[in-house]
């Protein structure tokens, strides 16, 4: 699943887990449906902000590397400090995350890398396509939680897919009535698009977009 067959499936709406590409229309938080809202970036049109800028400036005091991902302990022992930081459900290890057993990843898959000195203090995980990349997951030491790591990590993604020319950089789903997927629209919301799974036509992101794609899907 590498080259244009990612980008394809990405355009129509799937999104990888593990080893396979699924897509859904619903996902369920505390025992409630909520509609799921696929989003990408065009790249030819995401700009950075003032806040996004100033974001990025946080880069400056630490040392940046993006490469081919090599699954190391030192990123499953980073992880799992995150893991125990956060409020929401996350798979138990990024190993489980991204391969669940498997040993070839049919995926071509590249890391972020943030250290401070030394130490790693986060990682943001994306699979490369020919034409966009697919923003899989970020962990970060909870420490450096004032630097807003886990955005940086989507803005370095996004500034790294511009420069390899990339169209589109797609980093996972919006749902109804669950804002803390909210921040998937940080990176530019003026350029992000959001999927319609009836007609399988991307449009220019809004909440009242949004509304009109719930509004569809529940007739």
């Amino acid at each position: 699943m590498k080259g244009n067959d990612l980008d394809l499936y990405l355009s129509l709406g799937y999104f990888r887990m593990q080893q396979d590409m699924f897509t859904c229309r619903y996902v369920v938080f505390d025992t409630t449906f909520s509609a799921v809202h696929w989003l990408r970036i065009d790249l030819a049109k995401a700009q950075l902000g003032k806040k996004q800028r100033a974001l990025l400036r946080n880069k400056e005091k630490f040392s940046v590397q993006i490469k081919p991902l090599v699954l190391s302990e030192e990123i499953e022992a980073l992880y799992a400090l995150y893991r125990g930081s956060v409020d929401f459900d996350a798979p138990p290890t990024v190993d489980a995350c991204l391969f669940n057993g498997a040993t070839y990843n049919v995926f071509d898959t590249y890391a972020v890398e943030i250290r401070d000195n030394n130490q790693l203090i986060a990682v943001g995980i994306f699979d490369n396509g020919s034409e966009s990349i697919a923003g899989i997951m970020n962990c970060y030491h909870p420490a450096y939680y004032k630097y807003s790591l886990g955005k940086c990590l989507m803005l370095l993604k996004m500034e790294y897919a511009q420069q390899q020319q990339k169209a589109y950089y797609y980093p996972g789903y919006l749902a109804s009535d669950y804002p803390k997927l909210n921040y998937k629209l940080f990176a530019c919301e003026a350029a992000t698009e959001v999927y319609d799974d009836n007609t399988g036509d991307w449009y220019p992101f809004s909440w009242e977009r949004v509304a009109m794609l719930l509004e569809g899907n529940e007739r």
